[in-house]
Parts: C-alpha cells; sequence; structure tokens
C-alpha cells in the first residue's frame, strides 16, 4: 500500500539522518578548537570517513527517501486521483533496497582503513591502493549502487502513474504543483542517475580489473569522473530541493485557503530548474583548467538560474501577502523559515556560480556554508514542514501548536544559522574543507560553529 511505504520510508529517513546528523556532531567536536584535538589525534583518516559516511547518508539516504519517498508515495496517488501507484510490488522492493543500501555503506567502517574520499569519490585518491582500503571504497560503491537502482524503480513507478494513472479529466496543465514537483524530480532522477552509475562502475573496474579509465600515466583522466560525477550531482541538488519546493507551496496554499499566486508560473519555474539545473554541472570544476569560453557559458547558466527561483520566492511572498497573513499552524511558520532560508543559500549560490570568485573560494568553508543553507536548512525544513503539516494523515492523530512545538523550531533554526552562518566569514578567510585542523586566528567562528551544533542537538532530543 503506498500510504504504509510512504511512512516507511519517512521511518528510514529519521533513523538515517540521526544516524548522519550524530556524525556531524562529531565533526564540529573536533573543529570546536585548532590543533588535532579528538579523533584526528589518533587517526586523521577516521576524521575523513567521518565526513564522507555524513555527506552520503544526508544525501541519499536522510533528503531523497524522506522528501521524494515519503511524501511523493503517500500523497502522489490521491493528488492523481488514482487508487495505488503503477507498480505497488515494485514501490515495496525499492523500499526494501534502502537499508539494504544504508548498510553497505555503513559496512565500510568496517574496514581496516575507512572510505575517507569525500562523498565525491574522486580519483585517484579513492583508486589508490596505498592511501585507502579499497575494500571500504568498494563497498560504498556497491551501496550507491543499490540506491541508485531503488531510486529509478521509484521514478519510473511515479512517471507511469502520473501519466496512465491520472484520473479522467484531469490534464497534465491542471496538476498541481506538488504532483509536478515530483514528477520533475522523477524524470531528472532517470536522466542523470544512469551517468552516475556508470562513472562509479568506472571507477570500481580501475580499482579492481585493471582498467585505466581515470589513471593519467597511461592516458587516462580523473577529470573524466569530475565530469561524470557533476553531472548527476549537481541536479541532484534539485531533486532534493524540489520536493521541497512541492510541500512548501502545498502547505502556504492550504493553510491560507487560497490558491498560490501565479500558480502556472510556479510550474513553468520548476522546469526551467530542473531544465537549467542539468547543463551547469562544471561550475563545480572551475579549479580543473577550464579554457575562459566554457567558464563563461558556465558561469552565465549558473546565474539564469536564479530567474525562476527568484519567481518561486517573490509568488510564495505574494502568496502569503495577499492572505490574511498570520503563523496559522507551525507548518505556516516552518515555511517561513524555509523561504528564508533557502533565498540566503540560494544567493550565495549566485556569488560561487561566478568562476573569478569561485576560483578564490573553491574548498573554501563558504562551499560547506552555501550548500548546507540549501539543503542542511532548507531540505531538512521542507521534510519536518510535511511531517507537521501532514501529520493526521500520517499519524491518524494531530498534535496541538503548543509551546513546546514552536520553542524547538525556534532552536532549530537557531541552532543550524549559529553553525553555518559563520562558515561564510571562514570561507572569506580561506580555511580549507576537509582538513581537522586551522590557524589559531579562526578560533573563534570554529567555536561559534560548533555551540550552534550543540544547540542543534538539544533541539533533536526534544
Amino acid at each position: 500500500n503506498h500510504k504504509t511505504l510512504g511512512l516507511y520510508y519517512l521511518w528510514f529517513s529519521f533513523l538515517f539522518g540521526t544516524y548522519g546528523f550524530l556524525l556531524s556532531v562529531i565533526i564540529r567536536t573536533e573543529l570546536y578548537s585548532s590543533s588535532l584535538r579528538i579523533i584526528a589525534q589518533e587517526n586523521v583518516n577516521f576524521y575523513n570517513m567521518i565526513f564522507t559516511i555524513h555527506g552520503i547518508i544526508m544525501i541519499f539516504f536522510n533528503i531523497m527517501p524522506g522528501l521524494f519517498g515519503g511524501f511523493g508515495n503517500y500523497f502522489l496517488p490521491i493528488l492523481c486521483g488514482s487508487s495505488e501507484l503503477a507498480y505497488p510490488r515494485i514501490n515495496s522492493i525499492s523500499l526494501l533496497l534502502q537499508p539494504v543500501a544504508f548498510g553497505l555503506v555503513i559496512l565500510s567502517t568496517a574496514a581496516e582503513f575507512g572510505g575517507g574520499t569525500g562523498w565525491t569519490l574522486y580519483p585517484p585518491l579513492s583508486t589508490s591502493l596505498m592511501s585507502l582500503s579499497p575494500v571500504a571504497v568498494d563497498v560504498i560503491i556497491i551501496g550507491l549502487l543499490v540506491s541508485g537502482i531503488a531510486s529509478i524503480m521509484s521514478s519510473l513507478n511515479f512517471l507511469t502513474t502520473v501519466v496512465h494513472l491520472r484520473a479522467k479529466g484531469l490534464t497534465l496543465g491542471i496538476l498541481s504543483v506538488s504532483t509536478w514537483s515530483i514528477l520533475l524530480t522523477a524524470i531528472m532522477l532517470l536522466l542523470t542517475l544512469p551517468v552516475l552509475t556508470g562513472g562509479v562502475l568506472m571507477l570500481l573496474s580501475d580499482l579492481h580489473f585493471n582498467t585505466l579509465f581515470y589513471d593519467p600515466t597511461f592516458s587516462g583522466d580523473p577529470v573524466l569522473y569530475q565530469h561524470l560525477f557533476w553531472f548527476f550531482g549537481h541536479p541532484e541538488v534539485y531533486i532534493l530541493i524540489l520536493p521541497a519546493f512541492g510541500v512548501i507551496s502545498h502547505v502556504i496554499s492550504t493553510n491560507y485557503c487560497r490558491s498560490l499566486f501565479g500558480n502556472q508560473s510556479m510550474i513553468l519555474a520548476m522546469a526551467c530548474i530542473a531544465v537549467l539545473g542539468s547543463i551547469v554541472w562544471a561550475h563545480h570544476m572551475y579549479t580543473t583548467g577550464l579554457e575562459i569560453d566554457t567558464r563563461a557559458y558556465f558561469t552565465s547558466t549558473t546565474i539564469l538560474i536564479s530567474i525562476p527561483t527568484g519567481t518561486k520566492v517573490f509568488n510564495w511572498l505574494c502568496t502569503y501577502m495577499s492572505s490574511n497573513f498570520g503563523l496559522t499552524h507551525n507548518s505556516s511558520l516552518l515555511a517561513l523559515l524555509f523561504v528564508c532560508t533557502f533565498t540566503f543559500g540560494g544567493t550565495t549560490g549566485v556569488i560561487l556560480g561566478n568562476a573569478a570568485i569561485d576560483i578564490a573560494l573553491h574548498d573554501t568553508y563558504y562551499v560547506i556554508a552555501h550548500f548546507h543553507f540549501v539543503l542542511s536548512i532548507g531540505a531538512i525544513i521542507g521534510l519536518f514542514t510535511t511531517v507537521s503539516a501532514f501529520q493526521e494523515n500520517y499519524f491518524g492523530k494531530h498534535l496541538r501548536d503548543n509551546t513546546i512545538i514552536v520553542l524547538w523550531i525556534m532552536l532549530f533554526f537557531v541552532g543550524v544559522v549559529f553553525t553555518f552562518l559563520p562558515m561564510h566569514f571562514l570561507g572569506f578567510n580561506v580555511m580549507p574543507r576537509r582538513i581537522p585542523d586551522y590557524p589559531d586566528a579562526l578560533n573563534g567562528w570554529n567555536m561559534i560553529c560548533s555551540i550552534g551544533s550543540t544547540m542543534t542537538l538539544f533541539g533533536l532530543l526534544i
């Protein structure tokens, strides 16, 4: 049953996300002060392994199962007027593959040396038999492949349901923004996931079958892997955030009892974001020696994405302003926080999209701050919003909008802002990411980040 599977997805998202979040608290504990203090003092590779597993879990096992799997499974058939998804058994297999993939990724930590490659798995680090345990990299790759198979099956399921099982008279033109958000996400996954699959399979064959795709000693090209990875990796950002757009649009519309301002333009904006987001992958690669014309193209198309994104933000704000504005429900407060944080994170993205600036800020904490504002705060708030707004559907009971929940929302929000806002200043001071030590001059900002992480931990306990 699609509703039951949607609930299971939400529970898996909660459990996996808690694990990934606790790993991030360990990272911030190490970084609360300069010099190698706690983890890295004994084993720097263990620190590398923690941020690798943290990134993979939060992207593939927290946000994707929660928003795309949970919200999509539960509400897509309802919004389409269908009784069930097109392939219920395939849907069940997709769900059951998630804990298998998660288990494989976690299994990599049991190797002699963990797979401390970063979530991007760049060669030659991931293909070097000298620095890391190849077994750890193997099981991470296999876990990602299993997760990818599950996502592709879910995407096919959603796409077939929308195209063939819609209620009579429900044309594509009058589908809701929420339905379009899931539909566009499914299309993006089907177009980009096979490219990642090919890239990591080539990585696996370089490790074990004597191929030389990424070995520059024998005319291979490690930059080829970056092209293949980011052709999936950048659309992945929109795959994570598009379902959150649908949730926020749905919540704002229903809480204020009016259709969204510029409803059709919202759908067109999401389609533009999906198309433009798929052709800007090399803005992650400005430091790999791209020629000036290529950098100019990727800079201009990256900045173009801000136009449909700005359309969505102004439409949400106009819907707020055209109603009797009041925070009628906790989900209204969360939706407003989403709009604020997503706008801030998107603004720093426009800054990083400029090739000249990105070369200075590449691989600094400014990049960490940017994508965490969009994902760690934006997409996670979208996940909280769906649970808050549809709790009666999910759990059959409605929590009163009591003070403790509002306090928790504010504690969580202040905690994540304290964690990631100072990272912009660390980036401008050129503090490189993925390094467990830093100059004493940066102690203050890092301590504030760690205090914010601790506040978020208290929020989780509440």
